[in-house]
């Protein structure tokens, strides 16, 4: 059993507000508490620059993303203590909101490096690539997408496919998928919410930032958390999403769509 912990977490993000003399940082996350144990699908919801995906990025360790206080644990450990492919190792794993593009680099050599990094050691060509083809039917994936370069030309939905590619066969501990619905078709979001659904089967705990409830009726989560202001404002089961769709955000105080530009830069 592996768990993430995170304890007033307060967060700022670089440059986020100008001002008349140039730009200043701006505290996005307020004291955010969470914990997310192995097996456990926690979904984040709230309106949009309310925090969410700042949260994301600074578990994971971007260097836009200063944490002024409070901490991150996973299996006890400190998280803030490490390199971002540290993080990586212990097992934490990112599905990016917008992925980039690495041209020059193909996608099997680019999933076989990230491989032997996490595993210690470079996996056995002949069962590796059994792994791969595996994994890509599961994803509805031609074989050939393994020799095109790293999201260079990619779809929406091909670059999700990709991320969730990653996670099926880095096999973390932890998974934050940030928005993985976003620019996906009907037909994209059932594939790829097929294969979290695989991955979570194997005990991973997840939690995915949403705007949506279209991917939890897919993907069904444990927990439902409302974030607002950055922090947690609320928290329930399955069934708050459901009254978020219906009712939106008005009781938290949300009454025009659009959000602050400090806020819009941290999403």
């Amino acid at each position: 059993m592996s768990k993430l912990e995170i304890r007033d977490l307060h967060v700022s993000v670089e440059g986020s507000v100008r001002t008349e003399h140039g730009s200043t940082d701006a505290e996005i996350l307020k004291g955010v508490n969470l914990v997310v144990s192995s097996g456990e699908t926690h979904a984040i919801m709230g309106p949009n620059g309310s925090g969410k995906s700042t949260l994301a990025y600074s578990i994971a360790g971007h260097p836009k993303y200063t944490v002024t206080s409070g901490q991150i644990l996973l299996d006890g450990k400190d998280v803030l203590a490490m390199s971002v492919d540290e993080r990586a190792r212990a097992g934490l794993f990112l599905a990016m909101q917008y992925p980039v593009e690495v041209p020059g680099v193909s996608v099997s050599n680019f999933l076989r490096t990230a491989a032997t990094s996490i595993r210690g050691e470079a996996p056995k060509l002949r069962t590796w690539v059994k792994e791969v083809n595996s994994a890509m039917a599961d994803l509805e994936m031609d074989k050939a997408f393994a020799e095109r370069n790293v999201n260079e030309g990619f779809s929406g939905g091909e670059k999700k496919r990709h991320e969730i590619l990653q996670m099926a066969l880095l096999k973390p501990k932890i998974a934050i998928l940030d928005e993985t619905d976003s620019g996906l078709d009907v037909d994209a979001l059932r594939i790829v919410s097929q294969g979290v659904n695989q991955v979570r089967e194997t005990g991973v705990g997840t939690l995915l930032i949403t705007h949506y409830t279209r991917i939890l009726r897919y993907i069904k989560p444990d927990y439902v958390h409302v974030f607002f202001d950055g922090r947690v404002v609320e928290s329930g089961g399955a069934e708050l999403a459901d009254e978020l769709e219906a009712n939106g955000y008005a009781r938290y105080g949300v009454n025009e769509p659009a959000a602050t530009e400090a806020e819009t830069a941290s999403a």
